[in-house]
C-alpha cells in the first residue's frame, strides 16, 4: 500500500507566500515523477506544477515565476513554494505521485498513480 499526504494549506492575504509539502510512504520502489493540481469550487481540476527524479520541472502558465517545486532530501517528499499569492489561487491543492511500487521480496512492482486527500488554501483579505 502507498499513502500520500499532503500538508501546509490555510488562509493568506493577496501576495503573501505558503509552502506545501507532499510526502509518499509505503511498498514503493521508485518513484518518477510527483505533481501538483488544484481544483477550485465549481471548476475543473488543473494541472499546476511538476518535478521528476531527474529534478525536471513544469510549470502551468498561470504559476509560472510564482510558484517553485522541488524536492526534499528524501526523495519521497516534495514541496510547492507558492509566493504572489492572488485570490484566484484559491483551491484544494492535491498531490499526484506516479511510482512503481514494491513487490515481495524487495522486486519492481507495478507502475501506478496515487493522489492526496488534498489541502485547502485560501487567498483572501
Amino acid at each position: 500500500q502507498v499513502q500520500v499526504v499532503e500538508s501546509g494549506g490555510g488562509l493568506v492575504q493577496p501576495g503573501g507566500s505558503l509552502r506545501l509539502s507532499c510526502a509518499a510512504s509505503g511498498s514503493i520502489f521508485e518513484i518518477y515523477a510527483m505533481d501538483w493540481y488544484r481544483q477550485a469550487p465549481g471548476k475543473q481540476r488543473e494541472y499546476v506544477a511538476t518535478i521528476t527524479t531527474t529534478d525536471y520541472t513544469n510549470y502551468a502558465d498561470s504559476v509560472k515565476g510564482r510558484f517553485t517545486i522541488s524536492r526534499g532530501n528524501a526523495k519521497n517528499t516534495v514541496y510547492l513554494q507558492m509566493d504572489s499569492l492572488k485570490p484566484e489561487d484559491t483551491a484544494v491543492y492535491s498531490c499526484h505521485v506516479d511510482l512503481a511500487t514494491m513487490r515481495y521480496g524487495g522486486r519492481r512492482g507495478e507502475r501506478e498513480d496515487y493522489w492526496g486527500q488534498g489541502t485547502q488554501v485560501t487567498v483572501s483579505s
